[in-house]
């Protein structure tokens, strides 16, 4: 079927443009898909007082990270550079299938092993957290790339989903650990109990987006006009739809993928140094550096969870129209207005009360959501298809970059405190 008899069929039918079809539909799905993006890896982040437990010496909060991130970097560097020949729907199928598979054997591995710890089971852990970085780079670059062209609203949904994934992690863990709290071997109880939870999103995000996403009518018609513009990526999407389309579109008159970062090269920056500055505090320095405090074990989980609540909450401040920051220049002082919590972070948990982080790890979240889905939409407008679609790859790139560096920056702080 064509895309013109599939509109004529769907005008005649319901009486509505195709274009605006399934908007609020297609904007569940996308919280949901970002929600499959991250849960695995902030499952992992989540049951860290658990792998604290079983590895007390091998700093795991902090390691499982360096180990994640060079994987996720480098699988997207390569799909960036090869993205005009990439199919996104396989790209993000087997990116939810390699999570929803890693998450269940880290659970495997853990019963295998009985829990008792050990460098084999940690060695283990490593190559599966590695196997999230090379889905995260799979599902985060394919998705945002994949949404760049449609409707902001799609992308804003896409990234609270991303941030809900860590609220939800987190009152899981909570809940668990209180369910569990007083029982034999219970922190591990908790922790597969949580696992298998988090396998069960990714698995339902690959029979979401594998068979309706792609059917949605605004989607179809999104997609269709990429295509029209020489998107070749989507076009297993719109076979999938029931849609064959024809090559319209030349790659001699897009902009090459310099041009496009140089064009946006504020944005760019402006998400690797939101990430360094977070993923220098979040999650190591608040599982290690912190110090001990009136709610004892219960410290941490409950700073991460402050932190992934409102990093959710400011997905939808923007939304808001008078809140919304649309001003590049803005958009930089912000960002470089964050490092002030470096200072702050240092003094707070040298001298500081526990109420005083609280705060501050509130202030974390909140800038840290607020300012990168403000940028995520923002920044892709005004090209056509293909371009949006390689913009959302390589903002990615610089956002797992800044992911990388700031894990890397982290450990400074252990430096700092004598613990090397």
């Amino acid at each position: 079927m064509s895309l013109r008899e599939a509109t004529m069929i769907n005008a005649a039918e319901t009486g509505l443009p195709v274009r605006l079809e399934g908007k609020f539909k297609a904007m569940v799905f996308c919280w949901v898909l970002g929600l499959g993006s991250l849960v695995a890896w902030n499952s992992i982040l989540t049951i860290g007082d658990y792998y604290y437990k079983v590895f007390p010496h091998y700093h795991p909060s902090r390691v499982l990270t360096v180990v994640y991130q060079p994987f996720a970097i480098g699988t997207m560097a390569i799909l960036v550079y090869h993205e005009s020949r990439v199919d996104t729907r396989k790209r993000n199928i087997v990116g939810y299938a390699l999570f929803t598979l890693s998450t269940l054997f880290l659970i495997v591995l853990d019963l295998a092993t009985s829990g008792k710890g050990g460098i084999g089971l940690y060695f283990g852990i490593c190559v599966l957290v590695a196997c999230f970085g090379v889905a995260n780079a799979q599902v985060q670059g394919g998705m945002v790339g994949d949404l760049s062209f449609m409707c902001p609203q799609f992308m804003q949904s896409y990234f609270a989903g991303s941030a809900a994934s860590g609220a939800l992690t987190s009152a899981l863990r909570l809940m668990t650990k209180a369910a569990f709290d007083k029982t034999h071997d219970g922190l591990r109880k908790g922790a597969m109990l949580f696992l298998a939870i988090s396998t069960f999103f990714e698995f339902i995000c690959i029979i979401l987006y594998a068979t309706w996403f792609a059917k949605i009518p605004v989607v179809k018609s999104c997609r269709s006009k990429a295509a029209s513009e020489g998107c070749k990526s989507v076009s297993a999407d719109l076979a999938a739809a029931g849609i064959q389309r024809q090559d319209e579109g030349s790659k001699d008159d897009r902009l090459s993928n310099k041009q496009l970062l140089f064009q946006n090269i504020d944005y760019a920056i402006g998400l690797y140094l939101t990430h360094v500055l977070t993923l220098t505090i979040f999650p190591g320095f608040l599982y290690e550096n912190t110090g001990t405090h009136q709610l004892r074990s219960w410290y941490s989980l409950v700073l991460i969870a402050i932190y992934n609540v409102w990093d959710f909450i400011a997905q939808y401040i923007p939304l808001i129209s008078w809140l919304k920051l649309e001003s590049r220049k803005g958009l930089m002082l912000a960002t470089l207005a964050r490092f002030l919590f470096v200072p702050a972070f240092y003094f707070t948990a040298k001298y500081g009360d526990q109420g005083w982080m609280i705060m501050l790890v509130s202030f974390l979240g909140l800038t840290h959501g607020y300012l990168t889905v403000s940028v995520m939409t923002v920044a892709p407008k005004g090209y056509k298809g293909p371009e949006q679609n390689t913009l959302g790859n390589l903002l990615v790139l610089f956002l797992l970059g800044g992911t990388f560096t700031g894990v890397a920056l982290g450990w400074l702080w252990m430096i700092g405190n004598g613990k090397f």
